[in-house]
């Protein structure tokens, strides 16, 4: 991991939130509602953060620098992590939904040069942030069943900051950023074999500024009453952007677990 140190974290703030351990359901916002309460006018609302065990592959640039190969376990993210959280909500009325679903990380690390002529270390940090923000409508409800229909937009901001320490360029820092917005559109649905049991997915594609960006999960989840159900599944997001010398051409996959208490 420490040889492609670098050309890694320029990458690594996409989307591999590590939220907190008692993390709320997996219900990303493209799923079925998590912490729901219903109003008298027949808005139903929920809020969710979760957790999300990703690894990363594919190809990244910045700085004008060639294309690097990055294949980096989620374990090996993790080392790096300063900060990340993950949060969706959603309000429903009747067949209609909006949901928006947040992700930021912020990861960094250090390592020394072999010289230490320039500098005797070099600090990269990378900052990114995705926010999706949407609609759905239900084409298909009965007792067990629902499946919607559904369309938005994401936004992404990636940047990153190389700082030199020591050397000639001792004191000396360079950014390099992108922002960009895709359409998306899909579809996500639920199915109950029994009161308690469940299974939940969804399936989302769309370009934009991205040449290609896709979503795909599917979970089962079990309700132990009420209030208290626990999910399991396994999410991946790809997400294909270049432009003037940055490339993200990324995939994240990995486990998804949470507890989510509906009140």
């Amino acid at each position: 991991m420490k040889s492609c140190l670098f050309p890694a974290l320029a990458a690594l703030g996409s989307l591999l939130a590590a939220g907190s351990a008692v993390a709320a359901d997996i219900y990303s916002p493209l799923t079925p509602t998590a912490q729901e309460t219903t109003t008298e006018s027949g808005w139903t609302f929920s809020f969710a953060p979760y957790f999300w065990a990703a690894g990363l592959t594919g190809d990244v640039a910045a700085f004008g620098l060639p294309e690097a190969d990055v294949d980096a376990s989620f374990s090996d993210i993790f080392d790096h992590l300063d900060f990340g959280a993950m949060a969706i909500g959603e309000a429903r009325y009747g067949p209609y939904s909006v949901f928006g679903d947040v992700m930021y990380t912020k990861i960094s690390g250090q390592a020394g040069t072999p010289r230490g002529i320039l500098a005797t270390d070099v600090e990269l940090s990378s900052e990114t942030f995705a926010g999706l923000l949407g609609a759905g409508y239900s084409i298909f409800e009965d007792s067990s069943t629902r499946l919607d229909i559904v369309g938005g937009l994401r936004v992404w901001h990636a940047e990153t900051e190389l700082s030199f320490s020591g050397g000639v360029l001792d004191g000396v820092s360079r950014s390099d950023d992108a922002t960009w917005v895709d359409g998306l559109a899909g579809f996500r649905g639920t199915y109950s074999f029994t009161p308690e049991i469940y299974l939940t997915g969804w399936g989302l594609v769309g370009a934009g500024g991205a040449d290609l960006d896709w979503d795909v999960a599917a979970a089962i989840g079990y309700r132990f009453s009420d209030t208290i159900s626990a999910v399991a599944g396994y999410r991946a997001l790809g997400v294909d952007y270049s432009n003037d010398g940055f490339v993200f051409d990324v995939v994240q996959q990995g486990p998804i677990l949470g507890l989510v208490v509906r009140f």
